[in-house]
């Protein structure tokens, strides 16, 4: 369901794209230009903090074994049991991803309401997949070559050429992105020409 946009003067825009593109430092770039941002992941282990609804769901479906001494949970614990369980993994994302969706609604409007948010920016690996389109005005794709990538993945998160290799490979191949998105931005190595492309498209 897209949120009411009668009120044209506040854009919702989505950001997406793979792994080491640089989607953070767009956002960086679109929060010092005065958006603001909100990242699904970061909300995601919000909504996951204990006296939330998803914490409740989780927990109930996932058991104690799930959760700390200090009745958070485990994450590295839960990542584990649902990289083995895909019918968990769906259980998961069942719980999660509608109640994102339902705070990012919620927010939206109270942001229009306030009147004084001009561009509400969600960034998001799956996007795309998980239906942003009806929530967004706009859907940013940022595009890096894959050589740029990796060294950023390298020098910045460290590991190896073949780890990175293998989350590149299961992420959505660059056809994808083009296809679905309004805006494509070339996030090389030319941090001047990525920010000029940014202000051009907000202005």
């Amino acid at each position: 369901m897209r949120p009411n946009n009668g009120d044209r003067d506040m854009r919702v825009i989505g950001i997406t794209g793979g792994i080491g593109t640089g989607k953070s430092t767009i956002l960086r770039i679109m929060e010092e230009m005065g958006a603001y941002v909100l990242e699904a992941d970061s909300l995601a282990h919000n909504l996951m903090e204990p006296g939330q609804p998803a914490y409740i769901r989780i927990t109930e479906f996932f058991g104690s074994d799930i959760i700390r001494e200090d009745g958070t949970i485990d994450r590295g614990r839960l990542g584990r049991l649902v990289f083995q369980n895909s019918e968990a993994l769906e259980r998961l994302n069942g719980i999660v991803h509608p109640a994102v969706k339902e705070f990012i609604l919620r927010d939206i409007e109270e942001k229009k309401k306030s009147g004084k948010v001009r561009w509400y920016v969600i960034e998001a690996a799956l996007l795309i997949e998980d239906g942003y389109r009806l929530i967004c005005d706009e859907l940013w794709y940022i595009h890096a070559e894959k050589e740029v990538r990796m060294e950023r993945l390298l020098s910045g998160r460290g590991g190896t050429r073949e780890k990175w290799e293998q989350v590149m490979a299961n992420q959505s191949a660059d056809e994808f992105y083009r296809a679905n998105c309004d805006v494509v931005i070339d996030n090389g190595n030319n941090l001047k020409k990525t920010i000029n492309m940014v202000k051009d498209l907000l202005s």
